[in-house]
């Protein structure tokens, strides 16, 4: 039994098709299938049931699967302790972020690479649930992003900044110059709803006694960069954190009365993995970033 077999078998397990495991593992269909009959052949029993449109595990499949698992954590556990015992910074770092904290992320991973050019970074974007699923899955070895209505038990969450929900515009919009604007001021404008998942419309829909059938929604977009490009060219405003707009030429975040729309920006992990230490100092050059500083004109540290 090989590692890569084990490998090829998780894989088909989680997708439960033998055509995306393949594409995932980029290799052919037949080697797949031939690995995993190899596989079979060693183990003295079937792990798949097949038919022309399902892949299911066996009752022996679905024993070995959390072993497998646990057998290539272990494996990856020790690759990444000896590197590390190595000294130099070297290996790669599997990082997810949000599109609010894209910005940030680019200085800070240019300034990581520039002093560990032996770390090679895989920087990933996407929904807040999505980058934690795949922390959860070991594809990811952080995540930045906000805080998660729903508590994971096997992911911690260190805080980096609190901040609260803004109204963002462009530059010379009617508002722009407000301290903070209120629910009432906003029923009257045109607005761009963040889209059902992002954490800001998530934080917006649990304002207490908020009712949106007042609110002039024009349309509802479920991409932060896609909603910044429309407030940026119409007279429209959306509700994000302030740190989407900062990093966008002529756009301005106020904050909404009240401040009950609060916002917690985190670097997530596996409670039980492995903190390489190339991740430790791309978090510590996070928090040490110049741009941090800077917001905390508008952010709570």
């Amino acid at each position: 039994m090989e590692l890569r077999q084990l490998k090829y078998f998780v894989t088909v397990a989680r997708t439960r098709n033998f055509s995306q495991a393949a594409r995932e593992l980029y290799m052919t269909q037949g080697t797949l299938s031939q690995q995993i009959k190899q596989l079979e052949d060693e183990m003295g029993t079937q792990l798949f049931e097949r038919d022309s449109r399902n892949v299911r595990l066996t009752e022996t499949g679905e024993e070995m699967l959390p072993l497998a698992q646990d057998t290539l954590n272990a494996a990856l556990l020790c690759r990444n302790r000896i590197k590390d015992l190595r000294g130099a910074l070297t290996g790669t770092l599997d990082v997810g972020t949000t599109h609010s904290f894209s910005g940030l992320m680019v200085d800070a991973v240019k300034n990581f690479l520039k002093q560990n050019p032996g770390v090679k970074v895989h920087l990933y974007c996407g929904t807040a649930a999505e980058l934690l699923e795949m922390l959860r899955e070991r594809k990811l070895d952080l995540a930045i992003a906000f805080k998660p209505v729903k508590e994971y038990e096997d992911i911690e969450s260190e805080v980096l900044f609190r901040t609260s929900l803004s109204v963002v515009m462009r530059d010379g919009h009617p508002l722009a110059e407000k301290e903070d604007i209120s629910l009432q001021e906003l029923e009257k404008h045109g607005i761009v709803l963040p889209g059902a998942g992002l954490q800001a419309r998530r934080t917006f829909d649990n304002f207490v006694g908020l009712d949106t059938r007042k609110l002039n929604v024009h349309i509802e977009v479920n991409d932060p960069d896609l909603i910044m490009d429309i407030v940026q060219g119409t007279n429209l405003v959306t509700m994000l954190s302030p740190l989407a707009a900062y990093y966008r030429k002529n756009l301005v975040a106020v904050p909404l009365e009240g401040g009950s729309y609060s916002m917690t920006g985190c670097i997530h992990s596996l409670r039980d993995g492995y903190h390489k230490r190339s991740s430790q100092v791309l978090v510590n050059m996070i928090r040490e970033s110049a741009q941090i500083e800077r917001l905390c004109k508008n952010l709570e540290m």
